[in-house]
């Protein structure tokens, strides 16, 4: 009688750990249990130096070694690795063989050409954008320049910086190309940086001017207009803070 129960048991085991099994895998096909974001570390790590390095906390030139950084983020090498990897690529950071990596030195014919570039994509955003505008998009326009002027006023260049972000951001979204977006992603810190070295030359509240005539051309729809100021705003920019490679 016992001998006739265990293939019986046998197969029974079989079928609960098969419902298991099915129950396991509806378990983890609910969409409220997604996988765990391990790369949030790398990348908070990577945005900090990439901050840091654009707002001159570690200043053009400055050595930086993994194992302080390391410690100092509380990690493992590994992610402080890959962010300067990263930032090497994006040319904020240099290394050479058997040397520790250090910031890239500000270098004005590199943030002048880039500035060029910038200037072309920020055009193309501004032409693609203006027939999409609307009375939203405006209001920030306009916000985000008062905040311009207020952060110049303040010798606030940080703030001054993010609110002419934010500005050309809303034509970056009105014009909804992500290439752009990618492109950009690349060249603003350089450009940025530069900023922040030099801003005792900037005249900000020029620029504020600029903007309300970009935003009053973008109201009248003319995007090709529109998209010639915005290009002059930025390789005017360029211009006074670069030497043009001389």
């Amino acid at each position: 009688m016992t001998g006739e129960k265990r293939p019986g048991l046998k197969i029974f085991r079989k079928i609960i750990a098969l419902y298991d099994n099915i129950r396991y895998i509806g378990f983890m096909k609910n969409k409220n249990i997604t996988p765990i974001k391990r790369l949030s570390l790398r990348e908070e790590v990577y945005e900090t130096l990439k901050k840091s390095i654009i707002q001159l906390d570690f200043e053009p030139g400055a050595r930086l070694h993994d194992k302080e950084l390391a410690e100092g983020f509380g990690t493992s090498r590994t992610p402080v690795r890959e962010a300067l990897k990263r930032l090497e690529d994006e040319g904020l950071v240099e290394s050479t063989p058997g040397s520790s990596t250090r910031v890239t030195p500000l270098n004005e014919k590199e943030a002048y050409h880039a500035f060029t570039v910038a200037a072309a994509l920020h055009a193309l955003s501004a032409r693609l954008a203006v027939p999409q505008l609307t009375e939203r998009d405006f209001t920030l326009l306009e916000s985000a320049n008062k905040k311009l002027e207020n952060a110049m006023k303040q010798q606030d260049i940080i703030g001054a910086i993010h609110a002419d972000e934010e500005f050309h951001q809303v034509y970056l979204q009105a014009a909804k190309n992500p290439e752009i977006f990618l492109a950009l992603k690349r060249i603003m810190p350089k450009i940025q940086r530069l900023e922040i070295a030099q801003f005792g030359s900037i005249n900000g509240l020029k620029s504020v001017e600029h903007h309300k005539k970009i935003i009053e051309i973008s109201r009248d729809r003319h995007e090709n207009m529109t998209s010639r100021l915005v290009e002059e705003n930025w390789l005017s920019l360029g211009e006074l803070l670069s030497t043009k490679g001389k």
